[in-house]
């Protein structure tokens, strides 16, 4: 099977084209177009101007994915292509450009779930190979800038959303903690770096709902907390913001691995998964892996590669195939009825 897969819920325009065939996949084509450099002076993003972009990016690349490939569109099998969540008027622009492509080229357009396609990013490891043997049930821990959930999954297509976050997704609150130490944004990556060797335990910060019986988080208190701190702070310096990013980090990932390793032992989980663009957290992903194989010996832990944390189309490719296994014939003549969902739910 050869999918074309289309990513657009945000501000990254990006293309794919993956062939599986017996379980063995290899990657024709993965192309993303970022805007960062462009949402950068504003502090986030603007979602009229990531449309603009996406307008502008998305034929161009749809172009250098066929051309690399190597293949023609007779030669797809079928579209992917994410619906939701995201922003409307970016989720607008991808859904439009694949329902015109399956209705001219009469191929099967499968809608596909952002958060379900960064779970089922786990599935490749590098560029061809065998798909990764991931046993069920298996949770994953979803962490990015608009989502934080705890996902259960039973197989491919059957996901429950046990735990998410009662207010700032952690991706967001690692902005909103960026923006008050004046260190721009993105703040994920910014934090990350000043975080390196220093000192986590010099300001005290709080482990927001990390005891708490159920599975949520919330991160809003904590972004609060970091507020309150570096106005006590009388010399704003690089050692006391090296210091700060340092202690909000562990704060998060404390918490993070504290309800994800409790949530798994609960439902007695096969496979631990670690999914969405704060998935590229060096810390996060070398602490859950590290306390997992301590506490979870019998689980296997998966983390995607580096480049399938952020948003691309790849992964949207995988969540496709795997809709796809329960027959191409019900997505025949499905341009006519995909519509963009902003506030879609698993």
């Amino acid at each position: 099977m050869i999918i074309l897969s289309i990513e657009s819920s945000c501000d990254e325009t990006a293309v794919a084209i993956l062939e599986i065939i017996n379980q063995k996949f290899k990657v024709l084509a993965n192309f993303v177009a970022s805007q960062i450099n462009i949402h950068k002076k504003y502090g986030g993003v603007v979602p009229e101007v990531a449309a603009r972009k996406h307008l502008e990016n998305m034929l161009p690349i749809l172009d250098k994915a066929m051309k690399q490939a190597k293949i023609k569109q007779e030669d797809i099998d079928a579209i992917g292509v994410v619906y939701g969540p995201g922003l409307i008027t970016s989720l607008i622009v991808g859904v439009e450009t694949a329902k015109t492509l399956a209705m001219v080229w009469n191929k099967p357009l499968i809608p596909v779930n952002h958060v379900k396609a960064h779970i089922l990013a786990n599935y490749l490891k590098g560029d061809q190979g065998e798909l990764e043997d991931i046993k069920y049930p298996a949770l994953c821990l979803v962490v990015s800038g608009g989502h934080t959930s705890l996902v259960l999954l039973n197989d491919p297509n059957n996901f429950k959303t046990i735990g998410s976050t009662r207010d700032d997704a952690v991706g967001e609150a690692f902005d909103k903690a960026a923006k008050i130490m004046g260190l721009g944004y993105p703040g994920g990556p910014i934090i990350s770096k000043h975080a390196a060797n220093a000192d986590k335990d010099f300001y005290k910060l709080p482990r927001p709902m990390i005891y708490s019986k159920d599975f949520d988080f919330s991160f809003s208190g904590l972004k609060t907390a970091v507020r309150n701190e570096w106005e006590k702070v009388r010399f704003q310096d690089e050692k006391a913001i090296r210091n700060m990013c340092a202690a909000f980090q562990q704060a998060s990932i404390d918490v993070l691995v504290a309800k994800t390793l409790r949530a798994a032992e609960k439902y007695e989980v096969k496979s631990l998964l670690l999914g969405g663009g704060v998935a590229a957290n060096k810390e996060l992903r070398k602490q859950l892996s590290a306390q997992a194989a301590a506490k979870l010996p019998q689980v296997k832990f998966f983390q995607p590669d580096l480049h399938l944390t952020t948003d691309n189309a790849l992964m949207v490719a995988v969540a496709a195939y795997f809709e796809a296994q329960h027959g191409l014939n019900r997505f025949s003549e499905s341009w006519r009825n995909v519509k963009v969902d902003p506030n879609l739910n698993i």
